[in-house]
């Protein structure tokens, strides 16, 4: 496990990438950085781009619990749901080990934990898989294809995907967002974006149908290495869930901070 600086980089580097992700989703979107709160909310569909982080280093559980019971308040005055997401380990000891009570009585229930990731490993060779044609997403059919792949692979509704994607400049433009094709289908799908220096690694998916046949590993080799290419970043961060965590290690990456989701209860 990395050191707390790279726990630190992670947290910011959701506030970076999500705050430009969320206003490209909606200008008019709710971004903003609160003492020990970074609000990013879309209030779309798209429940990934509904987003509360905690910010605070070191917080305490009088503390930690101050923070969640706010966090609570923002996420129950919005129309559609989102996730807050909590750094382990920019919480201290007592924090740490009081979280799931305190989250509970904030009317919080944990939803799904995942895993920060950094690592220096760019460039890496160009990835090749015997079974895809890589194809960077560049019109709205393509995006609307990377946004159906990821409702597949997280369990949302097509409708609640491409309320998050559907015609953004941004993915087609500045996000080196790639589908893995296979036989002319896409079956999985992976993205980099530029933020603070580095490639931050966003909406890595594979069609149920096709798991466990290194596609997912093979189109985020692919996102980075067509990402490191164009902008000459060497460095990369990720927040994974549980379905990628053992691919990325192959890749070079290093876990640092746990993570865990938080959803309003009820």
């Amino acid at each position: 496990m990395a050191g707390l600086a790279d726990s630190i980089e992670s947290m910011r580097q959701l506030a970076t990438v999500w705050r430009a992700m969320v206003l490209d989703r909606d200008a008019d979107a709710d971004v903003r950085d609160l003492p020990g709160l970074a609000v990013r909310w879309a209030d779309c569909r798209f429940p990934f781009w509904n987003c509360v982080t905690l910010t605070d280093v070191g917080a305490d559980t009088a503390l930690v619990e101050q923070r969640l019971r706010q966090a609570a308040d923002i996420m129950r005055s919005k129309r559609r749901p989102g996730f807050l997401w909590v750094f382990d380990d920019l919480l201290d000891d007592g924090a740490r080990a009081a979280l799931e009570t305190v989250a509970g009585q904030a009317l919080l229930e944990h939803a799904f934990p995942g895993t920060g990731m950094a690592g220096d490993l760019l460039p890496i060779p160009e990835p090749d898989h015997p079974d895809l044609e890589f194809v960077r997403v560049r019109t709205d059919e393509q995006l609307l294809a990377y946004a159906d792949l990821n409702s597949r692979a997280y369990g949302f509704t097509p409708e609640d995907g491409r309320d998050g994607l559907a015609g953004s400049a941004l993915w087609k433009n500045e996000v080196y967002a790639y589908l893995g094709m296979r036989d002319g289908t896409p079956v999985t799908c992976a993205g980099t974006v530029e933020a603070d220096g580095r490639l931050f690694v966003v909406l890595v998916a594979t069609d149920p149908e096709w798991e466990r046949r290194g596609y997912g590993e093979a189109v985020t080799r692919k996102a980075l290495y067509e990402g490191a290419r164009a902008t000459g970043l060497t460095r990369a961060t990720l927040h994974a869930t549980v379905a990628g965590s053992p691919v990325y290690p192959r890749i070079g990456f290093v876990p640092n901070s746990p993570m865990r989701f938080y959803s309003l209860k009820g």
